[in-house]
Formats: structure tokens, sequence, C-alpha cells
């Protein structure tokens, strides 16, 4: 009876790695719960109508088409996330995104999206 040739050993040492240097685990673990707030539709929603402008809780919630207290409610994660900013106008409540990093964050995943859904993105015509 013969024996099956055996294959040589593999390498078991960690490729050589290039690029950028892996980021410290609680930056990783910050930027999970980030990637978890924005992983709602009326959160994204949100988001992407308050980019340049603020808007009353309101005037969200009209836009986009939810009660009142539920888009409070998605506000108040979002503001504890440091997603938003508030500015208070007598009784009204205007939110707006925090920084510039949370429009392209929220810019850039709606972009990624319309590549993976459209020949041509809508962003692109």
């Amino acid at each position: 009876m013969t024996s099956a040739p055996t294959r040589p050993a593999r390498s078991v040492t960690a490729p050589a790695r290039t690029g950028a240097p892996l980021p410290p685990q609680a930056d990783l673990a910050r930027s999970v719960e980030v990637l978890r707030l924005l992983a709602d539709p009326t959160r994204l929603a949100v988001l992407a109508l308050l980019e340049g402008t603020e808007m009353s809780v309101s005037a969200l919630a009209a836009a986009v088409d939810r009660p009142v207290p539920a888009v409070s409610q998605h506000l108040a994660k979002l503001r504890a996330g440091r997603l938003v900013t508030t500015r208070r106008d007598g009784t009204t409540v205007h939110y707006a995104q925090a920084n510039e990093h949370v429009a392209a964050l929220v810019a850039n995943v709606l972009h990624h999206a319309e590549h993976t859904l459209y020949d041509v993105p809508p962003h692109h015509r």
C-alpha cells in the first residue's frame, strides 16, 4: 500500500502588515458604537436631513413621517452618542450635526449604499 505524498508544512507566521497602524481598541470600540447608532433608518435619515442646517424635533418628525416622541427618543440617542448638538430658542430645541466628521460619515455611507444599488449612483448624476 502506498501512502499519499505529504505536503510541506505551511508557515504559521502572520504576513507582514502594510498600511496604517491598527487603531487602539478603545477607538475601535467607540467606532462600533457610532456605527450602531447609524444602523437605524430613522436615525440615519435624521442625520441626513440635518446636513448643513438645524431643525426642531417636530420638523424632523414631519420630514421622516414618524411620531414626535419616537424621533425625540432617536435624537436622545444621537445626542448621547455625540452625533448631534442642540441649540435652545425659547421652548424650541434645534438639532444639528455635531461636526464635519458626522456630515462626512453620513454622506459617505449613503454614497456607498448608492454604489451597491445602482449602475450610476444618483450622487454621480
